[in-house]
């Protein structure tokens, strides 16, 4: 049987040293039918240089200047020629097997149009990484979690979460998607920039009727934090931002009324929190990304209207992962209910 072709995008900006492993890395990949593509967003040190040089069999395409992660995997999506697509992150390196492993998997089960693959730290590979862990859900309030990662605790891998499990969002650090799928429910929103991006294109995915899946036979190591940092105001506004931007594009106007007022005082919780300890780059994130709401709000509106909002049966979990974390102590994915 002729093997699917599959695209593997990768949107890059500097970090000539990581995006050198992760192509190493792909070389070895042991999948027969793939295209490689690096969009770059004007670097500025010698990664084109590097991938002219050593890398000759990767399509590389240079933008002009940084469109950021969702205008690059948008870019890399218009000019590639797989049945499959994979965006994923520059900063990872990858098990042989992977992509053989999710093609086997969607080729399988025709209603699981998005898969990701466990996610491992790479400086640590007992641990699952921050960025998906073991597939993503999501709580009713908008809180993203992990199957192996919930707020700031990781647990180590020790298989417990290895068979495949319908989840609610593949995480952008390695999201194996079905092309067609994305012409029906369309792409990446562009003005979340990076984060939470892939969430939002799930959440419409589930709208439809189609499904994401973990597949745990699939390994992508990680280093979680390398793009932006672990604790920059730029990374806690886009947070913060594109959490309640998701929120107001995709929830019913009866959801939306339920939720909203407690997402906006978790968030200002939050604000007040900052300040007591001083953590100025938290409180300046969340301060600005509620700035960018009274900016930007009429824009938000009208992508509500362009989309199929549909709440009902979403895979979504039905409790607060605020309460179960914080209040009640649940550290781990296998302590929920």
């Amino acid at each position: 049987m002729e093997l699917p072709l599959v695209s593997v995008i990768i949107p890059h900006f500097n970090g000539e040293e990581i995006l050198e492993d992760c192509l190493n890395s792909l070389k070895n990949c042991d999948y027969q039918n793939l295209e490689v593509l690096v969009i770059d967003n004007g670097s500025t040190d010698q990664s084109i240089q590097i991938i002219e040089d050593e890398f000759p069999w990767v399509k590389l395409h240079k933008s002009p200047k940084n469109i950021g992660y969702s205008g690059g995997c948008n870019l890399g999506y218009k000019i590639s020629s797989g049945k499959y697509v994979v965006f994923l992150n520059n900063d990872t390196t990858q098990e042989k097997n992977w992509i053989s492993e999710l093609v086997n998997f969607a080729e399988q089960n025709p209603k699981a149009v998005a898969l990701q693959p466990k996610l491992i730290f790479i400086k640590d590979k007992t641990l699952f990484d921050y960025s998906g862990a073991c597939g993503g859900e999501l709580d009713w309030l908008g809180y993203p979690f992990a199957r192996g990662r919930i707020f700031f605790t990781l647990e180590k891998d020790s298989g417990q979460y290895d068979k495949p499990k319908r989840i609610f969002w593949a995480s952008g650090t390695a999201c194996f998607l079905k092309k067609d799928v994305l012409d029906e429910v369309g792409l990446l929103d562009e003005d979340f920039f990076m984060h939470f991006e892939e969430i939002d294109l799930c959440w419409r995915i589930n709208s439809f009727g189609y499904e994401v899946w973990s597949v745990p036979t699939s390994v992508v190591f990680h280093y979680s934090g390398a793009s932006l940092g672990a604790e920059s105001w730029f990374k806690i506004f886009l947070n913060h931002r594109n959490s309640v931007l998701m929120l107001l594009k995709n929830y019913s106007a009866f959801s939306l009324a339920k939720v909203l007022p407690i997402r906006i005082f978790l968030d200002f919780a939050a604000l007040v929190f900052g300040l007591v300890k001083f953590d100025f780059e938290r409180t300046k994130g969340i301060f600005r990304a509620y700035k960018w709401f009274f900016e930007n709000f009429s824009n938000v509106l009208k992508k509500r209207k362009k989309l199929k909002i549909n709440n009902f049966e979403l895979p979504l979990y039905k409790k607060s992962i605020v309460r179960k974390y914080f209040l009640q102590g649940k550290k781990f994915y296998s302590d929920l209910n």
